[in-house]
């Protein structure tokens, strides 16, 4: 059996890559060469793809991390900073991932162009963070965008305002690979193009592809020849991740036998995190455990909170010397995640991907850091956005600081229903962002509005019944309250 699964194997990726050139025979000049690459990339993730089997971890060889592996924030940040912090500064370049789209808010082109506070976006945000930093310690801190085939081309055109900015913007794509048909596992792509009957069949194979195309790119050893050491590396929609001096001193005054290569911010899991990836020790390293690599008999107690009290924030500080290493000696390993997808013609397809977590494993002296929850900040919801929107945060020099006139320092929960999903639609039920400093819980379901200076208080309760709609009149004070049925305006 084992013999007959071997030669199958084979004969699939025998098949996989005469398809492949195929569709390089339909690609000219420079698109053809940066395919070819992309291929490369994508073979070596096929053929790992065809050699699992069963979960990728076995259950009773998962260890809690030892004590001094995952470090308490406080303890570091309780150590003076000392006055060479712009040497420090001047080894940093700080990287966003960029390559998804504002879809799942309802907006077109690259969600980093969202507006997310008094017109800033967050493309605008993090580049007024990082100008900060330059001009406060007079540094040399860049920013590198990892964008994809979505994102690349709107980004490139909104660039061209920061040209004037005290901070040097580099860009650079991840692969593009091909979706392949879950029944034969052979691409769905017809040709290299991506219009008409090829609008679908390619994907942005997550952001564990950042340590090949970084490096295929060329700007990683442009980087390292101007005396750059290490990557901040961060979602773009996560308004929490700013540069933190305190990790960055911590990683450069590292003792050289000792330095380390990898730094992963994690937090400590609320209900709303139960998914989040966490940190185990397995086979005496450090690794990122996901959802997706537990047995199903074991995801209950992967959830709970009290077995696994963290998760990975992807916030990651990582060694550019490291990368380079790992890459030319094919050593990075990080699991594959097998993403299952429909197309519009209803064809099933999967599409192989990893996450840039996952290369923990991969590198020496890997820490964790169990950060302050404020520096996970995320917005993938129109929920996220009225938080951030709101008087909870205060902006200054890009970065979002909570209220300090806010008592307590845990976020609300916000649930707003179907009818805000759409920035667009969610901007027309808001004649303004209500006072929500003292804000517990609010869920929203049906047609509602808010008048301007509405504040929101404990727990409010917001529901419109079907067909009926329930108008929030300005000045309105809501506190612990439930509104429902069919009040066309609820007096104050």
């Amino acid at each position: 059996m084992a013999q007959f699964q071997e030669v199958m194997r084979q004969q699939l990726e025998t098949s996989m890559h005469a398809e492949l050139e195929k569709l390089l025979d339909t690609a000219m000049g420079v698109d053809k060469e940066v395919s070819r690459k992309d291929f490369d990339g994508f073979k070596k993730l096929f053929h790992r793809f065809l050699q699992v089997k069963g979960p990728s971890v076995d259950w009773p060889k998962i260890h809690r991390p030892p004590e001094d592996s995952i470090q308490p924030y406080d303890k570091i940040a309780a150590l003076p900073l000392p006055d060479s912090l712009a040497d420090s500064l001047n080894k940093l370049v700080v990287v966003k991932l960029n390559g998804g789209l504002g879809t799942s808010m309802g907006c077109k082109g690259p969600k980093s162009l969202i507006s997310v506070r008094n017109e800033n976006t967050f493309l605008d945000l993090t580049v007024q963070q990082i100008e900060h930093l330059n001009k406060k310690y007079n540094t040399d801190v860049p920013l590198v965008l990892m964008n994809s085939f979505n994102t690349d081309e709107d980004t490139k055109k909104i660039l061209q305002k920061y040209t004037h900015h005290r901070v040097k913007i580099h860009t650079f794509n991840q692969s593009r690979y091909p979706r392949i048909s879950k029944e034969s596992l052979l691409p769905v792509a017809t040709d290299i193009g991506m219009t008409g009957e090829n609008a679908d069949v390619w994907y942005p194979p997550g952001h564990g592809d950042i340590y090949a195309s970084f490096y295929n790119s060329g700007l990683l050893d442009q980087l390292i020849t101007e005396g750059k050491e290490y990557i901040f590396v961060s979602n773009i929609d996560n308004l929490g991740a700013t540069v933190d001096l305190n990790i960055l001193h911590h990683l450069v005054s590292q003792p050289n036998g000792k330095r380390c290569e990898f730094i992963m911010e994690v937090t400590d899991k609320t209900r709303a995190d139960v998914k989040g990836g966490t940190l185990i020790q397995y086979d005496n390293k450090l690794r990122l455990l996901e959802i997706a690599q537990v047995p199903k008999a074991h995801v209950d107690e992967f959830k709970s909170v009290t077995k696994f009290k963290i998760f990975n924030t992807n916030n990651l500080w990582i060694s550019l010397g490291a990368i380079k290493r790992l890459q030319e000696q094919n050593a990075m390993d990080m699991e594959i995640i097998v993403n299952p997808k429909t197309l519009d013609g209803g064809q099933n397809v999967i599409q192989l991907e990893t996450a840039v977590g996952a290369a923990i494993k991969s590198f020496d002296n890997a820490l964790g850091i169990n950060v302050p929850r404020s520096r996970f900040l995320p917005v993938k919801t129109v929920s996220d956005l009225l938080l951030v929107m709101s008087n909870l945060y205060s902006l200054e020099a890009g970065s979002l600081t909570m209220s300090q006139k806010r008592e307590f320092p845990t976020t609300p929960h916000v649930k707003l229903g179907s009818s805000f999903t759409k920035v667009q639609e969610y901007q027309t039920r808001f004649e303004s962002i209500p006072d929500m400093l003292e804000l517990d819980h609010l869920t929203v379901s049906g047609d509602v509005t808010f008048g301007k200076q509405v504040s929101l208080k404990g727990t409010v309760i917001i529901i419109a019944n079907h067909g009926d709609r329930i108008d929030i009149p300005a000045g309105t004070i809501l506190e612990n309250k439930i509104v429902s049925g069919n009040l066309r305006i609820l007096d104050h």
